[in-house]
């Protein structure tokens, strides 16, 4: 078994096209890729899929335990040749100024995986070098393989890299060119997301080509073998013990609603629930064999108009929740379920009006960073008193949020900052807070537990 991770020095250095181009050269010579992603990130893991042929998890040593990133990265990696991690923003950055907690290197260390650093050496020559060894020497504990690097202006400044670098010692694997046809589009959220456009199969054949000419693949692979016990936890992850009637839950999945983690939904079928896709944007009825339906965030405001266009899906999901089905709705499935939406051009858009609230998009970010959540009370998702723990990143903000029960305490990690919230009118729950499901998978037993009693009731 081979891995390795891919780090930057910083956030813009090239990390996700590089990532790409080795998922994309790797499976060029048939070999088997799983792909990973440090961090609560959403939109990189689906761009994974497009390459690797299979579905990419996040890694992420504050939301989830230790064991859970070792079972996920375990249980992925069972039938693969290769792992490859895409780091989050720079090497060692994390929570803490004074620490590694939440960061690529923790995640490193803790799979036993060696580190690829990209560095972008754009406006530098023998100065990177001293960047290099910085990062080499400031963890004695992480391996670094060797690196990457990307703005290369030409031969004759590669060869000037490689003979500063040389100096300290650290392998360098290649360049990478810049390649205008294989970049995509980005907005506020990060890149657009795999469901809008992704790679195509000339692109990824252009990635892979570039990785091959650029990049020693050959080196690459002779290097990066994974400890055997980086295979095996210290622990086993304890497993929850589910029992009752399995439960049929919506999954709100099209180029409007698409940030889930694929371990958040895996947790929710080892709850006993059987997942059903459905689109806000291009279905005309929520299926009524469905017993709870799960609204996860993702880019509404985009899709703002034909949302509030498709009128027969909006009253079948009003439809929905008079019947008393539970739903649980995270950032951009908050701002679905509200009465308004109003985008950055001043246009305001009647969204399903199941909660009453108001909520506009705002040009600099709101909420931002890991979230505690403690609940208030019992709810879709737990008992009052549970903690949990979550990432908030948005661009909107609530305007009006009515007399509507707020079931979470919520503290941010960064700052401190401290905020109600957890809209909640009877068998709905809304936050801005995502949740990871695969740290808590209480939370995911405790909503089809509701989705069940709701079924029950029903019959």
């Amino acid at each position: 078994m081979r891995g390795f991770v891919v780090a930057g020095t910083a956030s813009g250095v090239g990390k996700t096209t590089i990532t790409a181009a080795l998922l994309a050269a790797l499976r060029a010579r048939k070999l088997s890729v799983q792909p990973f992603k440090c961090g609560p990130d959403y939109i990189d893991p689906a761009h994974h899929v497009a390459i690797a042929g299979r579905p990419s998890y996040n890694l992420d040593t504050w939301m989830m335990p230790v064991e859970t990133n070792r079972s996920i990265f375990r249980t992925a990696c069972g039938d693969v040749d290769v792992a490859v991690v895409e780091g989050v923003m720079g090497l060692f950055d994390g929570v803490s100024g004074s620490s590694d907690q939440g960061s690529t290197a923790e995640i490193a260390k803790l799979l036993g995986l060696p580190v690829l650093l990209a560095v972008d050496a754009s406006n530098a020559a023998r100065s990177v070098a001293a960047v290099v060894k910085g990062f080499r020497d400031f963890d004695p504990q992480l391996r670094l393989l060797g690196v990457i690097l990307n703005g290369v202006a030409g031969p004759a400044h590669l060869k000037l890299l490689r003979e500063a670098i040389a100096e300290v010692a650290v392998p360098v694997f290649g360049s990478f060119p810049k390649l205008l046809g294989a970049t995509l589009a980005e907005r506020h959220l990060g890149l657009v997301t795999a469901g809008e456009r992704t790679w195509n199969a000339e692109q990824v054949r252009a990635l892979a080509e570039a990785a091959r000419q650029n990049i020693d693949l050959d080196l690459l692979l002779a290097k990066c073998e994974i400890p055997e016990e980086s295979l095996h936890a210290a622990h086993a992850t304890p497993k929850l013990d589910y029992h009752g009637e399995p439960v049929r839950i919506g999954i709100a999945k099209d180029q409007a609603f698409s940030f889930y983690y694929q371990s958040s939904l895996e947790a929710l079928r080892a709850a006993g629930a059987e997942l059903v896709y459905v689109s806000p944007l291009a279905d005309t009825t929520i299926p009524t064999t469905l017993d709870g339906l799960y609204l996860g965030g993702g880019y509404p405001e985009i899709f703002a108009e034909e949302l509030a266009q498709n009128h027969v899906f909006l009253e079948s999901l009003r439809e929905f929740v008079a019947s008393g089905r539970p739903i649980y709705a995270e950032c951009g499935g908050l701002m679905y379920l509200a009465e308004e939406l109003t985008t950055l051009d001043g246009r305001r858009h009647a969204m399903a009006s199941v909660l009453p609230l108001a909520i506009e998009m705002l040009n600099r970010l709101d909420g931002f960073g890991y979230t505690e959540v403690e609940l208030l009370d019992d709810c879709l998702i737990g008992e009052r008193g549970k903690r949990l723990r979550g990432h908030s990143f948005h661009y909107s903000r609530v305007t009006r949020a009515g007399n509507l029960a707020r079931r979470y305490r919520t503290r941010q990690v960064l700052t401190g900052a401290e905020n109600h919230e957890g809209y909640c009118a009877g068998n709905v729950l809304a936050s801005y807070i995502h949740l990871s499901l695969a740290a808590n998978p209480e939370a995911a037993a405790h909503f089809v537990r509701s989705c069940r009693q709701a079924k029950a009731v029903a019959l």
